[in-house]
C-alpha cells in the first residue's frame, strides 16, 4: 500500500469484473465486464457471494528490485576494522524502499556476498511521512515496523549472503547500518513521531550500538553488535553522513554537492569551511508513486522513452528486455520530461500543446483526471499513458529538488557553473539521462562533465566504518558541522520553487 491504505495513490489498483465490493463508506461498487477500475486500499469482501478480480501487472509487488548496491569510493582507508576480533562484519544500507546488505572478510576488507530486497515496511506506506503519521495513531505500530525491517527484511538477506559465502550465521559479529533517520528510529524500536510535527525534534541522531537480539536480530555470540552509524538532523540522516564520508567531500577544496534523489531528496553543499544540508519534499515520484503508469526500477519497467512527432511514436527500451512492461520508472519519466519539451509535445507548463494535440490522434484520450498520451500500445495491463497529471506532479518534484539545490549554493554564496563536482548518489542516478536531467532542469545549471555518479553512497559509507574504525569519528565530525537548513523558512526557496515548476 503505498500511500499507507489512504486511496491517494493509484499503486493498488484492480478491475472488478464480476460481484460486489463495499466500500468503507458503505456503498457498493459492480462489476463489469470490462472492469470496473477501483483503489483495492478503499473495498472490502461482501460477508458471502463470489467476486472476480482482476490485478493488473503493476499493482503486484512480485517484481524484484533493482537494487544498486554498487557505490565509488573515493577516499583511501585503513584496514582496522571497527570489531577488531571479528573475521566476519555486515554493512546494511536501509532505504524507505529497498535495503542493500554486503558480507566481509574483515580480514582483507574484500565483500564475499551480498543480497537485497524491497523494505517490507512497504506494505505500510511509500514514504517515512506515511509511517510516521501511523505511529502516531496506532500505539502498535512501531513494533510492527520494526518487526518488518529487522525480522522479515535484513534476517534473511543477512542468512542468504551467509549462505552465499558458505558461513555460519554465529561467524558473524558486527553490522553497521546506515539510513535516513526515520529508518534508523524504526529499527531501533523508537517511536519517530516527533519527527512528524514541527520542531521535528528526533529522540536520537548519535552512533547507537545494540546487541542483535535487541532489534530482533539472530546472528553472532555474546559480543556481536549492530551499530547505527550517527545522523546530523532529522530529515539529513545516517544515510547522507555515510555519503558526505564516501564521497570524500569532506575534504575538497572547490565546492562540492552531494545529491540524492531516491524516495526522498536530500542535498549537502560544501564551500569552504561551510557544510549545508536540506531535504526536499520532492516525494517518490521519480520512483513512480502516485502516477498513473509509475512503476519501481524493476524487470519490465520501461526505463528510456524518445518520441518523434508527425506522426507520434514512442521507441521505449525496457529492463530485461521484457515485450510487455509493466509501467514507466523515473529515468524514463525524466526523458519523457525532457524530450517532450524539445520536440514540441509538451509546452512550458508541462501540458500538451495544441500543435501536438492536433497530430497525435488516438495517441491522445481524455478521462476523468484530464489528457494523457499512449507511449506503449501493450503493455502487461494495457496501453502505457503519461498524463498532463502525472507531468504535474514530476514536475512539482523536480522543481522541489532544484530549488532546493539553487536555495543552499544561494546560502554559501557560488553557483551551479562554480561547484567542481556534484555528487550524484542512489540508484535513480545510476540510469538516469544527465543531458536529459540537466535539460529538464532536475540539476538546473550544471553540465554533464561536473557530475559524477557514485551509487549507493549509503552503503558504501556503511562498508567504510565497518572496515576502518577512524571513519566513525570522522563521520561524527561530519554531523557536528553539518548546518541543516528549513527550505520553507528561506526567504527565495519558495520563488525559486515557483520558477522551477516550468520546462
Amino acid at each position: 500500500m503505498r500511500c499507507g491504505g489512504r486511496g491517494l495513490c493509484a499503486g493498488c489498483e484492480i478491475d472488478l469484473r464480476q460481484g460486489e465490493l463495499w466500500r468503507l463508506d458503505g456503498s457498493a461498487s459492480t462489476g463489469s465486464a470490462s472492469g470496473t477500475r477501483l483503489r483495492s486500499c478503499q473495498m472490502r469482501l461482501p460477508a458471502k457471494g463470489e467476486v472476480h478480480v482482476d490485478i493488473p501487472a503493476r499493482s503486484l509487488l512480485r517484481h524484484q528490485p533493482a537494487v544498486v548496491s554498487e557505490f565509488r569510493l573515493q577516499i583511501p582507508w585503513a584496514q582496522d576494522p571497527l570489531s577488531p576480533t571479528a573475521r566476519y562484519g555486515t554493512a546494511v544500507d536501509v532505504g524507505t524502499t529497498t535495503v542493500a546488505l554486503l558480507l566481509c572478510d574483515l580480514a582483507t576488507g574484500k565483500v564475499i556476498a551480498e543480497a537485497s530486497s524491497f523494505n517490507a515496511q512497504i506494505r505500510h506506506g511509500e514514504d517515512v511521512i506515511t509511517r510516521i503519521q501511523r505511529c502516531s495513531t496506532d500505539p502498535d505500530a512501531v513494533r510492527q515496523l520494526q518487526h518488518a525491517i529487522a525480522v522479515e527484511t535484513i534476517q534473511p538477506l543477512l542468512t542468504t549472503a551467509c549462505t552465499q559465502a558458505g558461513i555460519a550465521l554465529g561467524d558473524v559479529a558486527v553490522m553497521t547500518v546506515a539510513a535516513n533517520t526515520t529508518m534508523q528510529h524504526l529499527l531501533a524500536g523508537v517511536d519517530p513521531t516527533p519527527l512528524g510535527t514541527h520542531p521535528f525534534a528526533p529522540v536520537f541522531l548519535e552512533h547507537r550500538e545494540h546487541s542483535p537480539h535487541e532489534l530482533g536480530l539472530a546472528f553472532g555470540g555474546s559480543e556481536a553488535a549492530v551499530h547505527l552509524l550517527p545522523g546530523p538532523a532529522a530529515y539529513v540522516g545516517a544515510d547522507l553522513a555515510a555519503g558526505m564520508v564516501a564521497t570524500g567531500m569532506l575534504y575538497a577544496k572547490d565546492p562540492t554537492l552531494l545529491v540524492d534523489v531516491g524516495t526522498n531528496g536530500e542535498i549537502i553543499a560544501q564551500v569552504g569551511s561551510r557544510l549545508i544540508g536540506c531535504a526536499t519534499a520532492a516525494g517518490p515520484a521519480f520512483e513512480g508513486a502516485g502516477l498513473s503508469c509509475g512503476v519501481r526500477g524493476v524487470t519490465g519497467a520501461i526505463e528510456r522513452v524518445r518520441p518523434s512527432t508527425n506522426p507520434f511514436s514512442a521507441e521505449c527500451d525496457v529492463i530485461g528486455g521484457v515485450t510487455r512492461p509493466i509501467g514507466l520508472c523515473g529515468s524514463a519519466y525524466v526523458d519523457f520530461l525532457w524530450e517532450g519539451r524539445r520536440t514540441g509535445i509538451l509546452g512550458p507548463n508541462g501540458r500538451f500543446t495544441p500543435e501536438f494535440a492536433g497530430v497525435a490522434g488516438e495517441a491522445i484520450a481524455a478521462d476523468e483526471w484530464g489528457r494523457k498520451l499512449r507511449v506503449h500500445p501493450e503493455g502487461a495491463a494495457g496501453p502505457i499513458w503519461i498524463s498532463e497529471v502525472d507531468v504535474a506532479r514530476l514536475l512539482q518534484a523536480k522543481a522541489a529538488i532544484a530549488a532546493g539545490i539553487t536555495t543552499l549554493l544561494g546560502l554559501l554564496g557560488t553557483s551551479a557553473r562554480e561547484v567542481k563536482t556534484l555528487h550524484l548518489a542512489g540508484g535513480f542516478g545510476m540510469h538516469l539521462s544527465l543531458e536529459h536531467a540537466i535539460g529538464c532542469g532536475l540539476l538546473p545549471g550544471f553540465t554533464p562533465e561536473q557530475i559524477s555518479v557514485v551509487g549507493n553512497t549509503s552503503l558504501g559509507g556503511a562498508f567504510l566504518v565497518l572496515n576502518d574504525r577512524s571513519l566513525l569519528a570522522e563521520m561524527k565530525l561530519a554531523c557536528r558541522r553539518l548546518e541543516t537548513v528549513e527550505l520553507n523558512l528561506q526567504p527565495g526557496f519558495e520563488d525559486a520553487y515557483i520558477d522551477h515548476l516550468s520546462l
